[in-house]
């Protein structure tokens, strides 16, 4: 019997730019980021730059950081870890905790809960949530006690 076996997990040849179709390229940043320093390794659009997606790879593995992303995703992208990571940064709650709030907030597992794979919606979904949250301990913060002087009690 002659058997197709599907390879599981994470095929860089199967890669296509969610842009325009291109094929993928596994290459340095050099020419993409102004310094790279620490030798950073992207999947790159094979029609760079006439199309800028690209995403980051682990530190010494080929797995992606998470998807290809135009420079509007990626600016959203930033703008949505910087307030995320806000709400475990402030004290607000754990870094556990904060992903599993991303988890719920996104309905999704916390093993699948990740702002690199997340597209423009829920990008700013999770900054609107995000500042939201940071504003109510804000206002928490600036409330102060009111103090009782005389009365039944005293």
């Amino acid at each position: 019997m002659n058997h197709k076996t599907k390879k599981k997990g994470f095929q860089p040849s199967r890669m296509r730019c969610p842009y325009c179709g291109a094929p993928v390229v596994y290459r340095s940043a050099e020419g993409i980021y102004k310094t790279n320093h620490l030798d950073t390794m992207l999947y790159v659009c094979s029609k760079y730059p006439k199309c800028d997606a690209y995403v980051r790879v682990h530190e010494g593995t080929k797995i992606p950081m998470g998807s290809l992303a135009n420079k509007e995703l990626r600016n959203l992208r930033r703008t949505a870890h910087l307030y995320f990571d806000q709400l475990y940064l402030t004290g607000l709650m754990t870094k556990d905790a904060a992903y599993q709030w991303l988890s719920d907030l996104l309905c999704t597992p916390p093993s699948e809960a990740h702002i690199g794979h997340l597209g423009e919606y829920y990008c700013k979904e999770v900054i609107a949530a995000s500042k939201k949250l940071l504003e109510q301990r804000k206002q928490k913060q600036h409330r102060r006690p009111v103090v009782c002087e005389g009365g039944a009690a005293s």
